[in-house]
């Protein structure tokens, strides 16, 4: 699977070029598959989880006028059949993650199963935020929050090999500037980049490139 890792969604035109040239072909002839379990966890997140189903949301990707958008729950999947669900996944041209909290999304992957077919599939992974973040080896504790046990720690999937800082120097988050996003790179051991909403890291295969028209850095 190729895998296009957003902070903000598909937010200008070089990242949607980006994705246009990884799916191949135009977007009004890709079926989407559509996961926002992630926002389930965050306070307002039956509402984060409305906008981005219906395409209302300030990260565009379920509205980006895909030929199809199917939704597909992470949480459900433990108590269904594997034949009502996967055939739409493997279907699928595109897969696109929301953001909220990573390691909630990590806990429902995992328990799933989805985690062990993501690799399988042949499509592009679009991730934003905590989407992006949950492919990542560790997120650092900075973003910790959701947690199942006491002793849980930050370690997510690792299908890529580097973690990810986002929402850089957002207007909402005053924390996530620079020098935080240094404190937070110093708690890891593999590559990270800090990355803002105007920028995407593309992963295809062992190839890593960043897009962007705003800012980014690697911090290791």
């Amino acid at each position: 699977m190729k895998y296009l890792l957003t902070s903000g969604g598909v937010q200008n035109e070089s990242i949607h070029q980006g994705l246009l040239e990884m799916l191949g072909k135009p977007i009004e002839a890709c079926h989407a598959v559509a996961i926002t379990t992630a926002s389930y966890a965050l306070p307002n997140g039956v509402e984060l989880a409305t906008n981005f189903i219906q395409g209302k949301d300030e990260a565009p990707m379920v509205g980006l006028d895909w030929k199809s958008v199917g939704l597909l729950e992470l949480s459900a999947i433990p108590a269904l059949a594997e034949e009502t669900w996967r055939p739409a996944v493997e279907k699928a041209d595109v897969i696109l993650v929301n953001g909220g909290d990573p390691l909630f999304l990590h806990h429902w992957f995992v328990e799933s199963g989805f985690d062990r077919m993501l690799p399988e599939l042949t499509g592009v992974y679009l991730g934003m935020s905590a989407g992006s973040m949950v492919l990542t080896p560790r997120i650092g504790t900075y973003f910790v929050g959701w947690q199942k046990t006491p002793e849980q720690s930050d370690a997510t999937l690792g299908l890529v090999d580097f973690s990810i800082f986002p929402h850089l120097d957002h207007p909402q988050l005053p924390d996530n500037h620079m020098q935080t996003a240094k404190e937070w790179a110093k708690t890891l051991t593999n590559p990270a980049y800090a990355i803002d909403d105007a920028t995407a890291i593309r992963v295809i295969g062992s190839n890593v490139d960043v897009i962007s028209e705003g800012n980014w850095v690697k911090l290791r």
